[in-house]
């Protein structure tokens, strides 16, 4: 039922609902064995940086409920924007016609864009926009008539969506071994991971990085003629276990990429909007791709929403008469849904009514020292941080670098001990990802920090350093 304000009242019992969910939703990357073993954590409502569950408990968001929530929960101005474009128009097509929020916001995004990406193609999420830019980078070598040009280049545990086409530059195997024969085969270089290179060089990163341009390289000087484009997730790999480049990297990719031929094009789906402390990953290195998807932080965490930002270069390829067939038929039903455009706007106004992404910039620095407190944690191996996108890999041995098995679960069970002391988050593998929303209080942030070290303490069954646990 329903408030006299329009809001909803909640009327079941948690025992009503936790049946109902148990009998009637999929959860997504969930076993749902085990899931249904288990108390559900059952959200009522969302307040600032926390979400309250039915039961009335609070917990801060330390994922950014999946890394997309900005400014927190049930914010005034963003709740106004969707209440006032509901009273103009709550969706309109934009296959052969537009409306007013849908152009506004890709004016805006491409006035912050980096340079060059005039040209925005709305979807629904950050998949769908992968799934766009790999067709257009596709059909814009075959209609410029270079149709050996088909091919894909990945990253080593690359993570673009789950769409087919995502998938298909994907390269986690326990997320996409299993659909490889769905798939369409893509050339892989390793990812320049420093924590986990092993080679001659004594500098980590500078051996990683070497390791990385080496192998691109050699791939474009045989494969060129053959490669559409490279996909990358600039400057910081997330489900990976966000693993930083060492700086640089990004700028000479895009130098090989333009020197070869090949299109370059950045997945800032989750890097994008201030979370890596520039507006954009691709910012912090001056890298203008060719062909940019955006999704995440669009909204604020509203609603879905993703855009695919193309170069006036690539838009004109596919600018002809009508009989040449060189239309992107491509689209969404509901592709610059007002609403979701809408919201997206007030976002960014905010953006910048806050100064939000220098104050990224100061709060990522200030956190700092709390975050180095946690290496003193003998199963804390690496703290990897880029604004405000931190990983936390645990390990059995911090002189040897020793994961945990995965059957160990060790990732699964901190965060669940940091849920039970008032802190959301979820693990990548052994990894413990903190990606609290941007506008979260140094005072705040310190108290998900404690949070998240005696978790660490409890669950890996020492006792550390004093003045961190």
């Amino acid at each position: 039922m329903t408030s006299s304000a329009g809001q909803s009242v909640q009327t079941r019992s948690y025992d009503e609902l936790s049946m109902l969910d148990k009998r009637h939703v999929w959860h997504p990357f969930t076993q749902m064995k085990d899931y249904d073993a288990d108390d559900p954590l059952i959200v009522a409502r969302g307040q600032g940086i926390k979400l309250i569950d039915i039961q009335g408990r609070e917990y801060y968001d330390g994922f950014s409920s999946v890394w997309l929530n900005v400014h927190g929960h049930n914010v005034p101005e963003l709740n106004e924007a969707v209440v006032n474009q509901l009273g103009q128009v709550a969706h309109a097509t934009l296959l052969g016609m537009s409306n007013v929020p849908a152009i506004e916001l890709a004016a805006k995004l491409a006035s912050i864009a980096p340079a060059g990406l005039n040209r925005v193609f709305y979807s629904d999420a950050g998949a769908t926009g992968v799934e766009i830019a790999l067709k257009m980078a596709f059909q814009y070598w075959h209609n410029l008539g270079h149709t050996s040009k088909q091919a894909f280049v990945t990253m080593k545990e690359a993570y673009h969506g789950d769409t087919i086409g995502a998938v298909s530059v994907g390269a986690i195997p326990l997320y996409h071994e299993v659909y490889k024969p769905l798939l369409f085969p893509s050339y892989t270089v390793p990812y320049p991971h420093p924590y986990r290179y092993d080679g001659p060089n004594s500098d980590a990163e500078a051996g990683a990085m070497e390791a990385t341009l080496t192998a691109l390289e050699q791939l474009l000087q045989q494969r060129a003629d053959e490669i559409a484009a490279l996909i990358v997730e600039p400057v910081v790999q997330g489900a990976s276990g966000i693993v930083v480049m060492p700086q640089g990297c990004l700028r000479e990719i895009a130098r090989l990429t333009e020197r070869y031929g090949v299109l370059l094009i950045a997945d800032e789906v989750a890097t994008g909007f201030a979370r890596t402390g520039a507006m954009f990953a691709c910012d912090l290195e001056g890298v203008s791709p060719d062909l940019m998807v955006v999704g995440k932080g669009l909204t604020g965490g509203y609603l879905p929403l993703a855009a695919t930002l193309a170069t006036d270069e690539i838009y004109a390829a596919f600018y002809a008469d009508f009989e040449e067939r060189k239309t992107f038929f491509h689209g969404h039903s509901y592709t610059g849904n007002p609403l979701a455009c809408a919201v997206a706007l007030e976002n960014l106004r905010l953006f910048e009514e806050k100064n939000l992404v220098a104050e990224v910039r100061r709060k990522a620095d200030a956190l700092k020292p709390q975050l180095a407190r946690l290496t003193k944690l003998p199963h804390v191996g690496d703290v990897r941080q880029q604004g405000l996108m931190i990983g936390i890999e645990l390990v059995t041995d911090q002189a040897d670098k020793t994961p945990y098995a995965w059957e160990r679960r060790i990732g699964v069970h901190v965060c669940r001990r940091a849920r039970e002391l008032g802190m959301l988050t979820r693990p990548l593998g052994n990894v413990i990802v903190f990606m609290p929303p941007l506008v979260s209080t140094d005072e705040e942030l310190s108290a998900m920090v404690d949070i998240l070290s005696e978790a660490i303490c409890d669950l890996t069954g020492e006792e550390g350093d004093a003045g961190a646990c």
